[in-house]
């Protein structure tokens, strides 16, 4: 039996969590319409109190590890809800058509760099992969616009980026309603892209040219998912400390064939990877010395090649048994 104590105890914890600013029973990722509900692209201000806006200030008023019981425990029925609906979506897009697409979040619009990977992007969907990536700004952002652009012209695409041109970075004034501009000049809802951004980094926007969202608080596990969903295969564009650590933490479950095969590992910008970054190299080293054992490494400068590669890949997951 039930005492007074225990009922009013508990009764302290579900009204916690019916008043934390997000759904601590969800079951569905977020859309960009989720997360950016409440914003007006007439009123730059609004972003400021935007869902997205509102769990990011809770999060950070409450402590990035917080120290209350009841908060972890919101967040983390919330990340299990979101957990939950990724697998769903996973039965319904193959996971070895899935490509993740590594790079740094600083990459400006403006960059060649980033017109590089929307025209890769765009490639890869067109050959029916559909891309992943963490969801945030940067080269995650042109990942998943070369999604959102699949089938359009380069006439198309060269005016979607001179339209994105007017706020390279996501702190400029108007990068989330120029996207949104982007999205509503032109629609689509043939192809998928997953987004998995996280609370952590919220200063940093989720990127909504992703049709689906897992946004998690806990980062650790947002890191995992990127890496392991991709089955079909990871491109490393350049990028800082965090690519890094996603390289060698890919590397490990390739060694030891974590999901029963190892996945392409490729590498897009021979100068940055060989000698601003220099891992190549190194990876290379360890497979010679068996180190490393099962790791799928390519280097190249070349699209058509990153296509090639993973297309022969692809096949050869589906060959029958």
């Amino acid at each position: 039996m039930i005492s007074a104590q225990d009922f009013n105890e508990l009764k302290d914890i579900t009204d916690y969590l019916a008043a934390v600013p997000y759904d601590v029973t969800r079951k569905r990722l977020y859309t960009a319409n989720d997360l950016y509900e409440g914003y007006r692209q007439d009123n730059e201000e609004s972003i400021k109190t935007c869902f997205d806006s509102k769990v990011y200030t809770h999060y950070i008023s409450t402590g990035k590890q917080s120290p209350s019981v009841m908060e972890s425990l919101a967040r983390t029925l919330h990340d299990h809800g979101i957990h939950t609906a990724m697998n769903e979506f996973f039965k319904e897009h193959n996971h070895h058509h899935c490509l993740g697409i590594m790079g740094g979040h600083a990459l400006l619009r403006t960059d060649e760099k980033y017109k590089e990977i929307v025209m890769l992007s765009k490639r890869l969907t067109e050959q029916g992969f559909y891309m992943l990536s963490g969801g945030g700004p940067g080269a995650m952002e042109a990942t998943h616009l070369g999604a959102w652009l699949a089938g359009r012209s380069s006439q198309e695409v060269d005016d979607t980026l001179k339209r994105l041109a007017c706020s390279p970075t996501f702190s400029d004034e108007g990068w989330l309603s120029s996207a949104l501009e982007v999205i509503h000049r032109y629609p689509q809802d043939k192809y998928v892209s997953l987004g998995i951004p996280t609370w952590l980094y919220g200063h940093e926007p989720s990127t909504p040219f992703a049709t689906h969202i897992a946004k998690f608080f806990e980062n650790s596990i947002r890191e995992d998912s990127i890496l392991t969903l991709a089955y079909g295969g990871i491109i490393y564009t350049p990028g800082s400390a965090g690519t890094m650590q996603e390289v060698f933490q890919d590397a490990v479950q390739n060694h030891y064939l974590s999901f029963g095969f190892s996945s392409p590992m490729v590498f897009l910008g021979t100068e940055f990877w060989t000698k601003e970054m220099p891992i190549y190299p190194l990876l290379e080293q360890l497979m010679t010395s068996g180190r490393y054992k099962n790791l799928l490494l390519t280097l190249t400068d070349n699209i058509e090649e990153v296509v090639e590669v993973l297309m022969k890949f692809r096949k050869t997951l589906e060959k029958p048994s």
